[in-house]
This record gives C-alpha cells, sequence and structure tokens, in this order.
C-alpha cells in the first residue's frame, strides 16, 4: 500500500495532511504525486469533485516552490469563487508545519480589487484565481507572471461551461514561460481537448480516475421513495427530527430551491437558501450566516453550491437525483469530511429504484433503503 512517504512528500507536509486526518492516498494522489514531482511536465488527469485532487496537485505545487524567491512561481486557476477560495485553504493549512513560510495568495471577483493589489505588494509565492479577476490584475500592474512556472487549471470543464475561454487562452499565453501545465476536469469536452492541444505537451501525462474511486467511504448513502407530492412533508419530518445537526438539501433548478426554501421557511425550519441568481455579495452573505450558525439548514442547487465548503455538515438530502453522476459525488462529499461519518439520502418516486440502483452500480456504493 503506498503512503505519503513513499510517494516522496516531505515529512512536514505529511504532519499538515496527518492534521486533516489525511492518511493515505487516494487513488488520484496516488499516480499524480510521484510524477508532479520528479518534474513532469504536463499532466492530465480526468478526475472528479471527491478524488481528493486538491492534494494530487497542491502537495507536488508546494514542494516545487523555492521559499526562497519573492516572485509568483505557481498559478492555480478555477472557476468560482467558492472553489477558489477552498483550495486556498487547503493549501495553507497543508503548510502548517513548513520551517519556510510559502505564502499563497487568493485572488477572486466579488473581493476588492484594491485591497488584493495592496495584497500582493508582499511576498507571494503562489495565487490561487478566477480567471477575469487575474486578468484584471494583470491589466493594473499589480503582478507579472514571468517567473511562473507551475499552470494549474483546475475544473476546466466547469471554467468554459462558465464562458471562460477567451481568459483561460490569455492566462496560458501570458505564462508562457512555464515548465508544467496540470489540467483536471471532470469531463474532457472538445472545448478542453482544444486547451490541451493549443496549450499543452502532445505527450502529456494523462490519467483517468473512474467513478469508483470518487465517493468518500465515511458516507452512507441511503434512499426514501415517495411520491413527488409527499416530498415536501418528508423533508419536514426528517430536519425536525435532526436535533442540532445541520446539512445541505439539494435541488435541481433555481425555481425549485426558492419555492422549497419558501415552503420550509413558512413551516418555520431554520433554512437559507443559495442559488445561481444571487448577486456574489448575497452568495457571500448567505454562506458566511451558514457557517456561523445563523440557520441550520441550506437548500443549495449544484451550480450555486460548487465549492462549498462549510465544516462539520452532519447530512445531504437529495430532492432529486441530479442530472449527472458527478453531481451526485460533489453533492454528498458537503458531509462525511476530515473522518468525520455523513449521510446522504435521495428521495427518489416509485419509478426511480431503477435509477438508484444504476447510480450504485456506476460508483460501487450500496444505497439502503429509508422507511
Amino acid at each position: 500500500m503506498n503512503t505519503f512517504k513513499s510517494l516522496g512528500v516531505r515529512d512536514d507536509l505529511i504532519q499538515g495532511l496527518a492534521e486533516l486526518r489525511i492518511h493515505e492516498p487516494t487513488p488520484i494522489q496516488s499516480e499524480a504525486i510521484p510524477f508532479l514531482l520528479t518534474g513532469g511536465r504536463d499532466f492530465i488527469a480526468q478526475a472528479q469533485t471527491g478524488t481528493g485532487k486538491t492534494a494530487a496537485f497542491g502537495i507536488p505545487l508546494l514542494m516545487r516552490i523555492d521559499p526562497e524567491k519573492r516572485a509568483i512561481q505557481a498559478v492555480v486557476v478555477a472557476p468560482t469563487r467558492e472553489l477558489a477560495k477552498q483550495i486556498g485553504k487547503q493549501l495553507f493549512r497543508f503548510t502548517k508545519f513548513c520551517a519556510q513560510k510559502i505564502f499563497v495568495e487568493v485572488l477572486t471577483g466579488g473581493d476588492k480589487i484594491d485591497r488584493q493589489v495592496e495584497a500582493l505588494r508582499r511576498p507571494t509565492h503562489a495565487i490561487v484565481v478566477t480567471p477575469g479577476r487575474l486578468l484584471d490584475l494583470l491589466d493594473r500592474g499589480a503582478l507579472t507572471l514571468e517567473a511562473a512556472k507551475i499552470l494549474v487549471l483546475d475544473e476546466a470543464d466547469e471554467m468554459l461551461n462558465l464562458g471562460f475561454r477567451r481568459e483561460v487562452s490569455s492566462i496560458c499565453e501570458q505564462t508562457k514561460g512555464r515548465e508544467a501545465t496540470w489540467l483536471f476536469s471532470a469531463t474532457i469536452p472538445r472545448g478542453v481537448r482544444a486547451l490541451i492541444t493549443d496549450y499543452m505537451s502532445p505527450q502529456a501525462q494523462s490519467i483517468q480516475i473512474d467513478h469508483r474511486h470518487v465517493v468518500n467511504r465515511d458516507i452512507s448513502h441511503h434512499f426514501m421513495v415517495c411520491q413527488i407530492r409527499e416530498k415536501d412533508d418528508r423533508i419536514d419530518d426528517f430536519l425536525r427530527a435532526q436535533g442540532e445537526d445541520r446539512g445541505v438539501v439539494f435541488c435541481r433548478t433555481r425555481a425549485g430551491a426558492i419555492r422549497l426554501f419558501e415552503e420550509l421557511r413558512g413551516r418555520g425550519q431554520p433554512v437559507g437558501v443559495l442559488q445561481g441568481d444571487l448577486m456574489q455579495t448575497e452568495r457571500d452573505k448567505v454562506l458566511r450566516s451558514f457557517r456561523k450558525g445563523r440557520f441550520q439548514f441550506l437548500i443549495a442547487t449544484d451550480v450555486a453550491a460548487r465549492g462549498i465548503d462549510v465544516e462539520g455538515l452532519a447530512f445531504v438530502l437529495h430532492h432529486q437525483l441530479p442530472e449527472k453522476v458527478e453531481y451526485y459525488t460533489h453533492r454528498s462529499g458537503r458531509t462525511g469530511r476530515a473522518g468525520r461519518p455523513g449521510v446522504s439520502i435521495a428521495l427518489i418516486c416509485p419509478n426511480e429504484r431503477q435509477e438508484i440502483a444504476k447510480l450504485g452500480q456506476t460508483l460501487s456504493l450500496t444505497f439502503h433503503e429509508m422507511r
């Protein structure tokens, strides 16, 4: 069995991982870390949320930075503000026991750019960014990427889905002196293939982590069978039985999330809602309130919830099964974090039993029926 030590990870970073209760490498970490540590140039990983990809690229990135040099040596590009902040927080935690400080700055839209300009006057070894904000800062002359030797494109397919093709291409052009490009993507559609062709080596190392290695084994998976008209009552009853436990209820659509939020709030439930039409300041306010415990349960859509990182969530409820398998892994991965157990429960109609069985087979999971 692989260990982080056998993969070549430094003891101080292993100590940082252990503090986060990360003791055994996941499949993507076992494959990626040795290659990326030994000077591997370009790397493509088809992997979804929940595979441990932040450590897979984050640990080699930190080990390839020279703390003695003040310049920006690594750039991590993420599709959303929430994911960028989550990555930045993880990189900071990994370095807790490092003797030499590595400075990582998170630069995203929605935050005050003047503060970011000021922060960049301090020594900065790596940046985690959203595409538009990085280009804004480059236009202002607030930073330079001349010394950047590693470019990480995380959730590349999602960046293109959100319309960032031009920005990502521009960032690739402005880091031409880099030694390596590491691309992570749940899927490899035509747009991502074009990025790979245009900006990566034909000899790039490529791996694919299948669905069976995605889902956190600390999470137990369940389903309830009920008619559509019964779902609100079932959810209301379940939430009332949770005591002080907190969790997220996922809906497929913005309209569905708003409707369920209003219904549950009308029944006196302590709920908030996170959906795609909210302004960034509104999203921040909702997440901040949820983290501080001002309400107990969050209603969210798949897109709006990307990058949510709230500690101590006991459960995830699925008002409906998601449209894509990777959405299920993303949803359920909000619970069962840092070695704690979690519960994922899907509400399905009687004619969806075959779908839940297929999902279980695809992910190598056992779903238990709840009455």
